[in-house]
């Protein structure tokens, strides 16, 4: 492994190396390149130079032939003008020969070539300096070639060194891989004469699959003919394979729904009870009448919310108790649901039932004349948030009735819009949770102000916390309902961790993903009691003799079934309403309760003001104050007498409600 890794390492730094060459290679060749081609420039300026010289040379040459000329003719000039001095007097006559005009002519040629000597002279001065200044351009140049180059040279040759020292010591490498590969080249001939054996033998094992699997095709084909994965309607009918942790957790899931939902039922039934006693209060106490037809009404329907909401819990810890360890769990196969969304559907109607004599009772306490402007406004809040309340449980019915009608098989919902059900559903206990603590807002801002009015009793006081406090439960559990829901928004979203069988060569590709019947569940633990029964060894038969009597026995018994059945209906009726009657007693007792607590605090307050009072007359001997002292005792000993008649009441309920 080490000689492994250190040849492996040496490999990588060669690769380096080997990259590299090639471009120091290209660097070095386009130095070159550049160095040749500054040598060519170099080669054509010398020439140009060479050139300019030889004109430099003939004109240098032409210049001194033509000051040869000029100098001549500055003789033949002087002669001239000498003679024509001596014979100045004798040949006046002939000035105007031409010899005089030969001068003339002369001196226009000299002056014309002085000026061209001197325009050749300035053009030599100019051609030179040009040439000077390009000639150390390019020395310049070619000096910082030949340094660039001298640079490249040395770092190809430090580059050299070291691949040569690096292929050195990879040619040892090779010969020791080479050994190596010796070594593994006759291995691999052993395990090729190996692999030959194994597939001679292959082959033959190959020989009897295919005779195995001619037999299997061949019962397959024979014994069972109806083979439904082909078909989607007839394989959803088979039991799928399904992942169990998903199916666990989903279990987990509506176990904490169904505590949620039993905590929500508990809060609304204590609400609804609460209220029927604040309306046989209230308003009735106030104008001193009896209460109005509307109220009585209200009261009926209030004291019947047990026999909505109880039905409820009721079906939903029924469709937990189908959620088993090993079953499937998705809204195809959860056809309990649908019993849970019709109790529901009988609770909404409920609701809608309760909602205009909620409302008209709290128009007939608008219509009180203790009723002020503030409190009418705040009552008439409160009518809006139970309208809006009561919309939002009806929009809430409609997405449990969706949901549950995934199990149905008139399903015309695709299972692509199942995550997009539980979104909207989150979204409706979102706004399920704002509606309820509008309510108790605005209830809570309603009571405060009544709770001011000199008319308020001390019942109407009790009453009202409690139905405060029912409000204020009934917030928290929407509140971790909705919370709850929105946590868990991605796990109800995806898809179902199950497959049906042949899902993968069944499918029509433009059908969605797979779809479990809903009979699945119920074929799946039929199939559990069949094999259980299996096993199960067979009794001993029963003789002839003894089956007839049974039978007699049995028809004799028929009549009297009917009338238990009757009986039993009977006292499952009267179970019923002794429940009811006894939820209603427990929140009287604890009404009675709070009462009680409120009379002893009272009591307290009294008798500290005793023990106040005696001590200032044993200050004073007077007759007045002792006169005082006497007075407040019989008061304590009314509000004594009162908690006496308090605790027989509790104790009569209590004895009622265990009776």
């Amino acid at each position: 492994m080490a000689d492994a890794a250190k040849y492996q390492k040496l490999a990588s730094e060669y690769a380096k190396l080997k990259a590299q060459f090639p471009v120091l290679k290209k660097a070095y060749i386009d130095e070159q390149t550049a160095c040749s081609e500054v040598k060519d420039q170099l080669k054509e300026k010398e020439q140009a130079v060479r050139k300019f010289e030889q004109e430099i040379d003939s004109l240098t040459f032409r210049n001194q032939q033509l000051s040869k000329r000029v100098l001549l003719l500055q003789d033949e000039l002087d002669d001239a003008q000498s003679h024509k001095k001596k014979g100045k007097n004798k040949h006046s006559d002939a000035s105007y020969t031409p010899s005089s005009i030969s001068a003339g002519v002369f001196n226009e040629e000299l002056q014309r070539k002085i000026e061209e000597n001197a325009k050749l002279s300035q053009q030599v001065d100019e051609s030179t300096r040009m040439y000077q200044g390009r000639i150390e351009e390019l020395e310049a140049k070619v000096k910082e070639y030949e340094d660039k180059f001298n640079q490249h040279q040395e770092v190809n040759d430090v580059n050299k060194e070291k691949n040569k020292v690096l292929i050195d010591r990879l040619q040892e490498e090779k010969a020791m891989i080479e050994v190596k590969l010796q070594t593994l080249e006759t291995d691999t001939k052993k395990y090729r004469s190996r692999a030959d054996k194994a597939e001679e033998s292959l082959s033959d094992v190959q020989c009897q699959l295919q005779k195995q699997l001619d037999t299997a095709n061949k019962i397959i084909s024979d014994k069972l003919p109806f083979i439904d994965t082909k078909n989607r309607e007839l394989n959803g009918l088979n039991l799928p394979t399904h992942d169990r942790k998903h199916q666990l957790r989903a279990r987990e899931l509506v176990s904490q729904t169904a505590n949620h939902l039993t905590d929500m039922v508990q809060a609304l039934s204590n609400f609804f009870t609460y209220s029927e006693q604040r309306s046989k209060i209230y308003p009735a106490e106030c104008i001193s009448e009896p209460m109005s037809p509307v109220n009585i009404q209200y009261c009926k329907y209030l004291h019947e919310n047990v026999q909505y909401l109880r039905p409820l819990e009721q079906s939903f810890k029924v469709f937990l108790s189908t959620l088993n360890e090993d079953t499937l769990t998705t809204l195809e196969t959860a056809t309990d649901l649908q019993i849970f969304s019709r109790k529901f559907n009988t609770c909404i109607e409920y609701f809608n039932k309760l909602l205009p004599y909620q409302l008209l009772s709290i128009e007939e306490e608008c219509a009180v004349s203790s009723c002020t402007s503030t409190l009418e406004t705040k009552n008439r809040d409160l009518h809006k948030s139970f309208k809006h309340l009561n919309q939002v449980f009806n929009k809430l019915q409609s997405y449990i009735s969706l949901l549950a009608s995934q199990s149905s098989k008139s399903c015309p919902h695709p299972k692509i819009n199942h995550p997009r059900f539980f979104t909207l559903l989150c979204q409706v206990l979102k706004d399920l949770d704002r509606a309820v603590r509008d309510v108790s807002k605005h209830y809570n801002s309603k009571v405060s102000l009544e709770h001011q009015l000199p008319t308020a009793s001390q019942k109407l006081k009790t009453t009202d916390e409690c139905v405060v406090s029912s409000l204020i439960s009934l917030v928290t559990c929407t509140s971790k309902l909705s919370s709850f829901l929105s946590g868990n928004i991605d796990f109800f979203s995806q898809t179902g961790g199950y497959r049906t069988r042949g899902s993968s060569i069944g499918n029509d590709p433009m059908m969605e993903g797979p779809r479990s019947n809903p009979a699945t569940v119920q074929f799946r633990q039929k199939a559990a009691n069949y094999l259980g029964l299996l096993t199960i060894p067979c009794p001993d038969s029963v003789p002839h003799k003894t089956a007839v009597q049974n039978r007699k026995t049995l028809l004799s018994s028929a009549e009297s079934k009917e009338g238990l059945s009757k009986q039993l209906t009977t006292f499952q009726q009267r179970v019923g309403r002794l429940e009811q009657d006894k939820e209603h007693y427990m929140l009287e007792l604890q009404l009675l309760q709070i009462k009680y607590d409120n009379e002893i605090q009272k009591v307290k307050k009294i008798e500290k003001e005793l023990q106040e009072i005696k001590r200032r007359s044993q200050r004073t001997d007077s007759i007045e104050d002792n006169i005082t002292i006497v007075m407040p005792s019989a008061s304590t000993s009314e509000t004594q007498s009162k908690p006496s008649v308090l605790t027989s009441q509790v104790s009569n309920v209590i004895f009622r409600t265990r009776k």
